[in-house]
């Protein structure tokens, strides 16, 4: 029953992770700022290529009289972003966790997903910038691979083998299909 309950639970960490995700991308985003990269036009959004399974955040800052402070700023929006996909899916699953086992949660699984949820983030990279001559605004590109939350599941000390790889063939089967469906 336990075993079973924790497989649950994975799954429904993995399924809300990709409806954040898709709640992002089946918007058509296009900010028709002229001359901008793709990706600032696009914003926020998941990928499947042959560099791997990517959440790309994007994060936008005006002008505030100095650039290393604005560069900051728009790296750490577009970190945000990416954390914000990431903390909702975690969120939510505690959430279905405790509907799931009638009000009986096991916060040291959610804990820990949590934990290592926040280990993987901090590997997030700062992939770009790019500047808007017109107004000076400075825009950021924040990318993180699924194998990192992935590598980070792996290592969660508290969780079992059978919790561990139920999340990780979750996640990828998910993942998978959420991008087939916004190509």
């Amino acid at each position: 029953m336990n075993k079973m309950f924790l497989r649950l639970v994975a799954s429904a960490a993995v399924a809300m992770f990709l409806v954040a995700c898709s709640s992002e991308t089946k918007i058509d985003s296009d900010l028709y700022i002229k001359g901008a990269p793709d990706w600032v036009n696009e914003g926020t959004q998941a990928i499947s290529s042959d560099d791997g399974r990517l959440i790309h955040g994007v994060g936008m800052s005006a002008q505030v009289g100095d650039e290393s402070l604005q560069k900051s700023v728009a790296d750490n929006r577009a970190r945000a972003e990416v954390a914000r996909i990431l903390s909702t899916s975690v969120d939510a699953q505690s959430g279905d966790y405790t509907s799931a086992s009638g009000g009986v949660a096991n916060s040291l699984v959610n804990r820990e997903i949590n934990t290592q949820t926040q280990l993987a983030l901090k590997g997030v990279k700062i992939i770009g910038r790019w500047r808007n001559r017109d107004t000076g605004d400075i825009y950021s590109a924040a990318e993180m691979d699924l194998d990192q939350l992935e590598d980070a599941i792996k290592r969660a000390a508290n969780l079992s083998e059978g919790v561990k790889a139920q999340f990780i063939k979750d996640a990828n089967l998910q993942f998978d299909r959420f991008v087939k469906e916004n190509k």
